[in-house]
């Protein structure tokens, strides 16, 4: 009977529904496995939210770049052209006990004290101040690439915001860039990460134009936690505001304060962990 049977070809039907059928077989069982191997999906960090412990007065005229709390007074730096400046605040009442300000060619955004210098950003003209903390005085300069946001530190490294998905970290003394961390909620990058501090381990982060803040592991860059700030701002004093923006905390205290650009009172806050199971 070997003489009646015919080798099959490729433009045998027969043979062509044959291969498809194998090969559907073996790429359905190749993505089984794959899904079997693959982890589950992330999930987006948990959302807590927040009580006010007492309310400050803050300079509407302020656009609030950045923010920080040290030996008992409040330092803040404003953005703007023509009225960008660092101020020295006494937090209860609002008192400017000292302040310089920035050339009008300049937007001044984040800043950050180490040892005895205290040190700026200006937006996007690549340029940064490092000034005497005690005087006020311009020291230097320095340079980096791209568009500068926001300053905070870790105690051995300055951190740096640029707008993007991912802080910088910065020499301290050469403020010379040594690497960067991808910031991501869920597997997904957290855009336009903004006014920075570093709180019991934490990098917390404003992102821009939302009422939220991030809570980055500075080993990771996973977000594990979100701070939702919904509801702050009293509406009744939100006329001519700008975003949420500007974070501090007191360590000594153990106070986080909060405001934002050209808000008229700055907020010491309690974090509120969300409820077990949800």
């Amino acid at each position: 009977m070997r003489h009646l049977l015919r080798r099959r070809t490729a433009s045998d039907p027969i043979a062509i529904v044959a291969a498809v059928i194998v090969l559907a077989s073996t790429a359905a069982l190749t993505a089984q496995r794959a899904a079997q191997r693959a982890p589950a999906s992330a999930a987006s960090a948990p959302v807590s939210s927040y009580r006010i412990v007492k309310i400050y007065p803050h300079d509407r005229a302020a656009f609030t770049e950045g923010l920080f709390f040290q030996e008992g007074v409040l330092w803040e730096s404003t953005g703007q052209n023509g009225s960008s400046w660092i101020r020295k605040v006494r937090l209860e009442n609002g008192e400017v006990l000292q302040q310089t300000p920035l050339e009008p060619q300049y937007f001044g955004e984040g800043i950050v004290a180490w040892k005895k210098s205290l040190i700026q950003l200006t937006y996007k003209t690549e340029i940064g101040f490092v000034y005497d903390i005690t005087t006020m005085k311009r020291l230097r300069s320095f340079n980096y690439t791209g568009e500068g946001w926001a300053l905070t530190h870790d105690g051995t490294r300055i951190i740096m915001s640029d707008g993007s998905s991912s802080l910088r970290f910065l020499d301290p003394e050469t403020l010379k860039e040594t690497g960067r961390l991808p910031v991501k909620d869920a597997g997904k990058p957290v855009l336009e990460l903004n006014e920075l501090e570093f709180v019991k381990g934490e990098i917390l982060a404003n992102v821009w134009k939302t009422e939220r803040i991030a809570r980055i592991s500075p080993k990771t860059g996973q977000v594990i936690g979100w701070v939702d700030l919904a509801g702050l701002l009293d509406p009744r004093d939100a006329a001519g505001v700008d975003v949420m923006n500007g974070i501090a905390y007191d360590a000594a205290g153990d106070r986080l304060f909060v405001t934002g650009k050209l808000w008229p009172k700055l907020f010491e806050i309690r974090i509120v962990p969300p409820a077990p199971g949800r």
